[in-house]
């Protein structure tokens, strides 16, 4: 599962799945994160390079992402395509979350067509905070199958995400199959994330903003 990480604006701690044998601490990295220019699409200044960057797997039959963010309310949109320069196509794999109190955030159970099973492609991490609109990307190889989200995927204690529409959000994804906006999911324990009855929970951790 990939898991963001970088620093002021949002940080995309990393992306982390448990098939890396990667440790917690030393997650797979973003393919690049520069504090001053976060605010350059679509991936805060860096370009997707899959023979250079460190590439993860991510299962579209269910998968996670964990952020960070350090704001008190932020905004994120979760998105991915095969286009492998990450310049358009991007598939939205949720609607707009907002996140209200500081850390952790994990969402579960994030799905696509089981066609995109076997090809590259690029998970994009937006987000909408008082500090303006910010970018980070992984490179990923889609693959069958799900993963169960590993123990850094956490929601904060008192942390509580919804699904809003945001406008400075919403023109961003190039398609969108996601579902509809309105529902909410609290975490109120630091406990991994849950899936909800839609397969899908609110839950990040892991991305700093």
């Amino acid at each position: 599962m990939p898991v963001l990480v970088s620093t002021t604006g949002w940080r995309a701690k990393r992306f982390h799945h448990p098939l890396n044998g990667a440790l917690p601490s030393q997650p797979p990295p973003t393919i690049g994160f520069d504090d001053s220019l976060e605010a350059t699409p679509p991936c805060g200044s860096f370009t997707v390079d899959f023979s250079k960057d460190n590439v993860t797997n991510f299962a579209v039959g269910g998968d996670a992402i964990a952020v960070t963010s350090i704001h008190p309310q932020a905004t994120w949109l979760f998105r991915a395509t095969l286009d492998q320069t990450a310049s358009g196509n991007w598939t939205a794999l949720l609607p707009d979350v907002m996140q209200t109190g500081l850390g952790d955030l994990c969402e579960t159970g994030l799905t696509l067509p089981s066609s995109w099973a076997g090809q590259k492609g690029v998970i994009g991490v937006v987000q909408d905070a008082p500090d303006g609109i910010l970018y980070q990307c992984a490179a990923v190889n889609f693959i069958s199958g799900t993963h169960m989200p590993p123990s850094v995927c956490k929601n904060v204690t008192g942390l509580a995400a919804t699904y809003t529409a945001d406008p400075s959000l919403s023109n961003l994804p190039s398609t969108a199959t996601a579902p509809s906006s309105g529902s909410t999911v609290s975490a109120t324990t630091s406990s991994p994330a849950s899936a909800s009855a839609s397969g899908k929970s609110a839950a990040i951790s892991n991305i700093r903003q």
